[in-house]
């Protein structure tokens, strides 16, 4: 369905992103991991057609992105990094607002705007204004503007950073029902090892603009198996760990959990 072929992008003499191939089938979940500086939000932003790659191109359904991007931002939603919202609007007036950008109107926009508002939990908060929002509450309407045309692929640049867990946690089970329920095609960027792990089909992992492994969850347990590893045992609640440039987010359970070393 979506595939990058050899895809680059270089800021002046350094590569932001270098010789990228990766491949999204119909219906997957894909996650690309990867500490901050790796070049996921360059990958993804060169992916939805927002950015010119330097070499390389990709290509949805056969066409080519770079020569023809309309096919694709047809049925794409992007979840933005940062959140993409008037902060003086309330939550319905957003989704409106975006509505109509994407040419929903009458009861057709009002139809989706109640059935996105429930999907993310905020129809009892639909009439305040988004500056009174907590960050998680942000994020859901955030990731609501992005469904309101109903797009065959979402594109989620780091959904869940700086928000509480279960928000976190709400967010994650949202991404799941859409797969699920809607047969939603995701590429999910996180630099949280236990999302993707929970998330996605197969994964891919950048670093410093390369992509240094890929394939399933069982075949990159493999690979970080064969390494050196620590385990830890966590009994407390909501313990994150920072470990060479990735997050471990542990919930209010007793786990192991193997890091590379």
């Amino acid at each position: 369905m979506l595939e990058l072929v050899d895809l680059s992008k270089k800021f002046k003499q350094m590569y932001a992103v270098k010789n990228l191939n990766m491949f999204i089938e119909k219906g997957e979940i894909v996650g690309l991991l990867g500490p901050n500086g790796a070049g996921k939000s360059t990958a993804i932003s060169m992916l939805s057609s927002l950015v010119e790659p330097t070499n390389g191109d990709g290509r949805f359904n056969n066409i080519s992105i770079l020569k023809r991007p309309a096919p694709l931002r047809k049925v794409i939603g992007m979840v933005p990094q940062e959140i993409a919202l008037y902060n003086d609007l309330t939550a319905e007036e957003n989704l409106r607002f975006f509505g109509r950008i994407y040419r929903l109107k009458g009861n057709v926009l009002k139809k989706k705007i109640d059935e996105i508002l429930e999907l993310i939990g905020l129809a009892d908060r639909r009439k305040d204004v988004v500056e009174k929002y907590s960050g998680g509450m942000k994020r859901r309407l955030n990731i609501g503007v992005a469904l309101l045309h109903d797009p065959e692929v979402i594109i989620m640049d780091e959904p869940t950073v700086g928000i509480d867990p279960q928000s976190r946690n709400y967010i994650l089970e949202t991404v799941k029902r859409l797969n699920a329920e809607k047969q939603m095609t995701v590429l999910y960027t996180s630099h949280y090892m236990e999302e993707v792990e929970f998330l996605c089909d197969r994964i891919y992992i950048m670093d410093k603009g390369n992509l240094i492994a890929s394939g399933t969850k069982d075949e990159i347990k493999r690979i970080l198996s064969a390494e050196k590893t620590i385990s830890i045992k966590a009994e407390r609640l909501n313990f994150l760990c920072h470990h060479y440039g990735y997050f471990f987010f542990f919930r209010n359970h007793t786990i192991n959990y193997r890091i590379l070393f």
